[in-house]
């Protein structure tokens, strides 16, 4: 069982960056693949980044050489780094497991505005 705690969302212009944290408590996190999760208004939730245990990393494609993922076990810490973000990307980001699902935390709000 993991429990998360996201931070590091904002407003922010087009084009400019973002980096997000994820704390999680729990046990084993280090060998739970994990992702970054994002909920727009008016659409459904959608997986944006993923990291395995061992660092493999997969982004949809929307995403790709703009958002990058990655995690420290020792700390229980994952994070997005945004760059050249666009308002498409406004929404509420959480992070979670991919095939293991645990409660989502509150997440945190993405604006990407002028």
């Amino acid at each position: 069982q993991l429990q998360f705690v996201e931070s590091g969302g904002g407003l922010v212009q087009p084009g400019g960056s973002l980096r997000l944290s994820c704390v999680a408590s729990g046990s084993n996190f280090d060998i739970f693949a994990l992702g970054w999760y994002r909920r727009a208004p008016g659409k459904q939730r959608e997986l944006v980044a993923s990291i395995t245990y061992n660092g493999n990393t997969d982004y949809v494609d929307s995403v790709k050489g703009r958002f990058a993922i990655s995690r420290d076990n020792a700390k229980k810490m994952v994070y997005l780094q945004m760059d050249s973000l666009e308002p498409e990307d406004t929404a509420l980001y959480h992070c979670n497991g991919l095939s293991n699902l645990w409660s989502w935390g509150q997440g945190t709000q993405v604006t990407v505005a002028s």
